[in-house]
Order: structure tokens, then C-alpha cells, then sequence
């Protein structure tokens, strides 16, 4: 089956979604049942060549996202049906009018549910295409049950709806590191401070509204007395709204004790993980929360909040508090670092070990190519 998978939404410094679309893109790569074509930007076609060597890669898409959706609108549907493709799969909400039927990922609802997080400009465009491609798709994708299910409460669902969770990387987010001093020599790269054994509280992500960082940083002030080796890392960069975490951080009383890495490359994450005395990961909302999951993979202690897809994810092995409660949160965080026995650390990380395992890319990549089936099916 030939396959058109739209890469060109990839940014050069992927976050989220652009790791999802990366992974996916290697792991069907990978597989013999998959003949891919990648329909990339002008000037990103190397990336492509080494994440998915055997895949074919037209570099046509303009840079910019307006040129980019206007050459979608316009563009891509020709390409389609030049490419001899049985389906198209758009994995960041967009999709062409052609006749080849396309797949689409929805990665959560957030432009509907909390549109205040979002660019007015944004919120506009992806709503348009979520509704259309909710009618329009053959199928659509979304990584979680929570994902799936605001998507029926928002539109009038007419495609086949498929629920893919992402993978995790095993190779790169595991429990030890790849060799002795690896993680030290990444963390110091980062910051000196890092790498001197002192018990770390890592979030790792963009800063922005729905990550509710102000909320950590409030949270991480008020024990911070009680651990006073520990420090707070905040490893991602700044996103929309950033702000708001630079006015929290500001009045913590605990600044010097923040680190801000600005965006970490992949290779410095895993480290990062590991080392961490505790993953703090008190997102309002995401349609799978891949750090979470990246988190139990490297065997560290996870906070995250609850009824989120990122609770749905860890299931038992993370410790959930209330969305937006810098009390729970920071009873959390003063629970992990001073070792009390109720939490039981080792048992949730020896079930975050095996959540994890059960997470990988060639498992996702399956249900994709499921996905892919159904809907080159409808096209007959």
C-alpha cells in the first residue's frame, strides 16, 4: 500500500507533534507493507533522508505556514493523484480536497475546549479543519480515549475515528544511561548547576498556557525551604504566553533556584529524565502528553494532573494531583522528595517501566497502517 504522509507542518526544533510525526514517519518506514512517499518542505529534505531512508521524498512545500496551506489547498491534491497513492494521512489536523482518501490526526481539542491558550489566528483555522476533517476524512487519529472523546462532543463525526497512542523511543528513554558520565556531561552542557547530584524537579516542555508552569514554579516555592539542595529545571522553550511564567518565576523568592535550559535538544532529554529526583508534569491538558510517557520510560518518579490523557496513560504509576492546585501539587512534590513510604516510589516506577514498554513506535505504526487500510477501503 503507497502512502502519502504530509511532513511539512515539521518545524526545524520539533516538539510534540513534530516528534509523533517523526517517529511515525521511521517506524513505517521500517515497515515492508508500506511503500511511503513524504510530502516535505523545499528545504528540509535530508532530515527526511536519514529518519526514513527508504522512503521516497517530494520537497515541494513553501516555508511559511500561509504559503504552506495555501500550496496544500492547491498543490497537494495533484500530487496525490501524480503519486499513484491509496491514501494520504495529514497528521497535524489539515488535509487537501482530493479523491484519494486522507487520514487525518487530531491531536486534542484544545482550540474548542480552552481556545484562550491559543493564537486567535490559530484557533480560526484549526477549528475549520478539525470540524472538516471530522466530516470529510476517511479516518481520523487521535493518540487518546480523552482525545477521541472531545471530539465527539465538539463535531458531527462522520469518518471512522481510530485511537493510536504515540511510542516511545526505548533506545534513547531507558532507565540507565548509554554509558558511564553520559548523563553528567549532558546535564553540564546544559548548566553546571545540573550536574552536581542535587535532587532535581524537571518539567520538560514548551512554556505555555496549557503546561501550567506558573503553577509549578508557585508549587516548587513553597517546599523549597523544606529540600533546600533541590532545584527546579524547566527545559523547554518559550512558547505563546510565556509571560506568565516569567512573572511566577519572578516572584517565587526562589529564583536563583529555577534553571531555564531554553529548548533542549533530543539527545540532552533522556539525561535530563534520568536524573530527575521527580517529573513534573502538571499540564491542564494534552491530547497524550508524551514527556509524561518518556518520563515513566527513564524510570522516574511522574506528577502529572488527573483526568487528563496523560493520567490515562500512566494509569497507576504516577501520582495525580488536581489540575491548577499549587497545594496538591506541591504536597506532591515534598511527598517525593523527602521519601515518604506511602508514596511508593519503587512500585510505580517498576509499573512506569512496564507502561512504557507496551508504548512503542512499531506498535503505533500498526494501528496506523490499520487506519490507512480502512480508509483505502472506503475509496473502493
Amino acid at each position: 500500500m503507497r502512502v502519502l504522509l504530509d511532513v511539512s507542518a515539521v518545524p526545524a526544533r520539533p516538539v510534540g507533534a513534530g516528534h509523533y510525526i517523526l517517529r511515525l514517519a521511521s517506524a513505517l518506514d521500517a515497515r515492508d507493507d508500506v511503500d511511503l512517499v513524504l510530502a516535505a518542505r523545499r528545504d528540509d529534505a535530508l532530515r527526511w533522508a536519514a529518519e526514513a531512508p527508504s522512503a521516497r521524498t517530494v520537497a515541494a512545500a513553501p516555508g511559511p505556514r500561509p504559503l504552506r496551506l495555501a500550496w496544500e489547498r492547491t498543490r497537494l491534491a495533484p500530487l496525490l493523484e501524480a503519486s499513484g497513492v491509496d491514501v494520504h494521512h495529514g497528521p497535524h489536523y489539515t488535509m487537501p480536497s482530493s479523491r484519494v482518501p486522507s487520514v487525518v490526526t487530531v491531536h486534542d481539542l484544545s482550540f474548542f475546549d480552552e481556545p484562550a491558550w491559543h493564537e486567535r489566528s490559530k484557533v480560526a483555522l484549526f477549528r475549520r479543519a478539525i470540524v472538516r476533517a471530522a466530516r470529510e476524512a476517511a479516518v481520523v487519529v487521535c493518540p487518546s480515549r480523552t482525545t477521541a472523546e472531545a471530539l465527539g462532543r465538539w463535531c458531527a463525526v462522520r469518518a471512522e475515528v481510530v485511537v493510536a497512542p504515540h511510542g516511545v523511543d526505548a533506545g534513547r528513554f531507558r532507565p540507565d544511561e548509554p554509558a558511564p558520565g553520559a548523563d553528567a556531561a549532558q546535564l553540564a552542557a546544559l548548566d553546571d548547576r545540573l550536574a552536581g547530584g542535587r535532587p532535581l524537579v524537571v518539567f520538560v516542555g514548551t512554556l505555555e498556557p496549557r503546561k501550567d508552569v506558573p503553577t509549578l514554579v508557585r508549587a516548587f516555592a513553597t517546599v523549597a525551604a523544606e529540600h533546600p539542595e533541590a532545584l527546579l529545571v524547566l527545559a523547554g522553550g518559550r512558547g505563546w504566553g510565556a509571560d506568565a511564567v516569567d512573572a511566577a518565576v519572578s516572584a517565587s523568592g526562589v529564583a536563583d533556584r529555577v534553571v531555564r535550559t531554553g529548548y533542549v535538544a533530543d539527545a540532552a532529554i533522556p539525561a535530563l529524565l534520568r536524573s530527575a529526583a521527580i517529573v513534573a508534569y502538571p499540564s491542564l491538558y494534552e491530547g497524550f502528553g508524551l514527556p509524561a510517557l518518556e518520563a515513566l520510560a527513564c524510570g522516574a518518579p511522574l506528577v502529572t494532573t488527573e483526568g487528563t490523557a496523560m493520567a490515562e496513560v500512566a494509569s497507576g504509576s504516577a501520582l495525580l494531583i488536581p489540575p491548577g492546585d499549587p497545594g496538591a501539587l506541591a504536597g506532591a512534590l515534598d511527598a517525593v522528595l523527602g521519601g515518604e513510604e506511602g508514596v511508593s516510589v519503587d512500585r510505580r516506577r517498576t509499573e512506569g517501566l512496564a507502561i512504557a514498554g507496551r508504548h512503542t513506535w512499531a506498535a503505533s505504526a500498526a494501528i496506523h497502517v490499520g487506519a490507512y487500510r480502512t480508509a483505502s477501503a472506503r475509496r473502493r
